[in-house]
């Protein structure tokens, strides 16, 4: 007859059976997301310096952004290794994710684009402004659309797919960086620059005397992009930016990168 010690030892050892199996098999579902978002073994993550929801550095040289930090995070959570590729402006990441050159960057999730990417669920949101220089007789948003202003934006970004239908009168003219539209605002190429928020105060922060105008002309869904075909990580993906936001992690992030201008993402 089976003791009552018996008993006890044959439940704990069953126990343990069952925890023993279910890590297991937590194991194998994370190392199976791991291949799937970073089949190399390293995490590639696309960024490009000068915006604070990419990369940025900080008074003591160190890297921070919303690409840069969060895909770190990412890569310690997959336990994989990093690659910080560099591109010159988001567009060519985007075509780098296309091609599956990139595994993850963090930009605006447009219907264009999530034509060439699958994103995850929104992780901020950040609004759409616009910057003039020092001076400038352009005083509010209503000032703009007139014949001879020159309105800059980054070469491939939803602003030069956007703006032109904005504007009758005023001419956009494509920058291939915002290092270089800081540079075009010098030699009097442009009146003023179109982008999101964060990257307008980080150009402001070098242009003394340039001031954002008031108001916005909308605003970008910031999501976490990814090759299209690794749609079954999409769940993890969308834990681990709710996990981010949850914990006050993504707001550290944006603290350390100065992102300013963004707002809370739009839950479904």
């Amino acid at each position: 007859m089976m003791t009552v010690s018996y008993l006890m030892r044959a439940a704990r050892t069953a126990l343990l059976a069952v925890a023993v199996i279910g890590s297991l098999g937590a194991s194998a579902h994370a190392d199976g997301e791991a291949k799937l978002l970073a089949p190399s073994g390293t995490l590639r993550i696309g960024i490009y310096p000068g915006s604070p929801t990419s990369m940025v550095t900080d008074p003591s040289g160190k890297p921070h952004g919303l690409s840069y930090d969060l895909g770190g995070e990412l890569a310690k959570r997959l336990g994989v290794g990093v690659d910080y590729v560099r591109f010159q402006r988001v567009a060519d990441i985007v075509t780098a994710i296309h091609d599956g050159q990139i595994d993850f960057t963090v930009t605006n999730a447009t219907p264009a684009r999530a034509n060439e990417v699958s994103f995850s669920q929104p992780v901020l949101a950040i609004e759409l402004g616009y910057l003039v220089p020092a001076n400038s007789p352009i005083g509010k948003i209503e000032d703009i659309d007139r014949p001879g202003v020159k309105i800059g934006v980054t070469k491939g970004s939803t602003s030069e797919r956007t703006l032109p239908a904005r504007f009758k009168n005023a001419t956009i003219v494509p920058a291939e960086s915002v290092k270089v539209a800081i540079a075009m605002f010098g030699h009097g190429e442009i009146d003023l620059y179109a982008t999101n928020k964060p990257t307008l105060f980080e150009m402001s922060d070098q242009m003394p005397g340039a001031r954002i105008l008031d108001g916005n002309w909308g605003a970008e869904h910031m999501a976490i992009a990814i090759p299209k075909g690794r749609e079954d990580a999409l769940p993890m993906l969308n834990r681990f930016v709710t996990d981010e936001q949850s914990s006050g992690a993504l707001d550290t992030i944006q603290q350390q990168a100065g992102l300013r201008g963004a707002t809370k993402a739009a839950r479904d």
